[in-house]
């Protein structure tokens, strides 16, 4: 146990007290707790510069290994003065010029002092504005799917049920209505995954920009549920914010939702699945439509005859090269590392040098923009996954 925090000068006042008294080192250490070391340390250093020497000293070193010469810090900051548009590179290859002798600073130190003296402008981060995408309208079953949370209700074991839905454009068939405990991304890809193996797949799927469909601070707004659509040939298209009668189909089934299966609200998320279920029967084969001219959806839908298979291997045979995206979202290339998106995290993208050290960088047969090996920024090309309209 070291020396007491209540009174640290006091108790190595008290030490070295009986020392001069002439009471032995070893005895005294074991009844102040230290060690001999620490005794002989403060006993030695009272004997050179008397009480000042048992105050704690700093451990701030004397100087720095690494520390940049106070000249070449005043010289940088001299040509920033003279050339405030330049960065720290040119700065650097300004100082490696007049001063060949002289080791030169990284780029990076260059920077760092440039930034303590409030010389770097910060560029904004350029967010993903969510603006909707071209909607196309079908009369073809299959053709376009929409889906969405209906918004939340509390069960009677006082937990949240948050059902996830998804119906058919054309026929207003109701091929999902999942009651789950969260809008998280692993739930919604368990019910789509369920959805695609008994009904097919279809063209493209209409939902707005909220998780799991889409993310906003996301490359291009994407999700890894929507990465997954496209991987399986499924066209992603988006409402405009704050427009939800741009999937005003999908708004008018949840207004039937609400009143025919979640008053009153089931017991538990089992009981109100049971409910949910029973809706689903009722809804496609039971219950006329006027906008189908009294027909039952169930008449009008038939499933897609484009199969559920799950991800086939992506390759790209025209491209210079091949690479994995990072679980934190970056491209790694000769050591660089670019940040991409995590949303494509574990997806192949293709990518071709179409200038010395500019990479185009392709998923698919989407391209989605170049960076550069020097600024290692990526720069994203517009919205390339709008549906095509026909």
């Amino acid at each position: 146990m070291p020396w007491k925090e209540s009174g640290l000068m006091n108790e190595r006042l008290k030490f070295v007290g009986r020392l001069l008294q002439g009471e032995k080192m070893a005895e005294l250490c074991r009844e102040f707790s230290i060690s001999r070391k620490t005794g002989y340390k403060f006993w030695e250093r009272y004997q050179k510069v008397g009480l000042y020497g048992l105050s704690d000293r700093t451990r701030r070193p004397y100087r720095y290994a690494n520390q940049l010469p106070i000249q070449i810090e005043q010289e940088i900051l001299r040509i920033k003065r003279d050339k405030p548009s330049w960065g720290a590179p040119k700065i650097r290859e300004i100082l490696a010029r007049r001063y060949p002798d002289i080791h030169s600073p990284a780029i990076s130190t260059v920077h760092c002092v440039l930034d303590r003296h409030g010389l770097v402008t910060r560029r904004k981060r350029r967010r993903f504005k969510a603006q909707g995408t071209p909607l196309v309208s079908t009369q073809t079953p299959n053709d376009l799917w929409c889906a969405d949370f209906k918004g939340e209700f509390m069960l009677a074991d006082r937990r949240y049920c948050y059902p996830l839905t998804i119906t058919d454009f054309s026929s207003r068939y109701l091929l999902a209505c999942e009651a789950l405990d969260s809008t998280s991304t692993s739930g919604a890809f368990d019910v789509f995954e369920r959805t695609f193996k008994e009904f097919g797949l279809p063209h493209a799927i209409r939902s707005d920009n909220g998780q799991p469909f889409a993310s906003g601070n996301a490359l291009f707004g994407m999700s890894r549920l929507s990465v997954w659509w496209l991987r399986l040939g499924i066209s992603v298209e988006r409402i405009k914010p704050g427009n939800p009668q741009e999937n005003g189909r999908h708004e008018r089934m949840h207004l039937t939702l609400k009143k025919e299966a979640t008053k009153p609200a089931g017991q538990n998320l089992l009981q109100q699945q049971e409910t949910f279920d029973a809706f689903i029967d009722q809804f496609n084969t039971q219950r006329p439509h006027q906008a189908l001219d009294m027909k039952f959806p169930g008449e009008l839908y038939k499933p897609s005859p484009k199969p559920y298979k799950g991800l086939l291997d992506l390759a790209y045979p025209f491209h210079d090269r091949t690479t994995t995206i990072t679980h934190c979202g970056r491209i790694c290339l000769h050591k660089i590392k670019i940040h991409f998106s995590q949303a494509f995290a574990g997806q192949e993208v293709g990518m071709t040098e179409v200038e010395d050290r500019v990479w185009l960088v392709s998923f698919m047969q989407y391209d989605l923009g170049y960076f550069d090996e020097q600024s290692k920024r990526f720069e994203p090309l517009p919205y390339p996954f709008a549906p095509k309209i026909v």
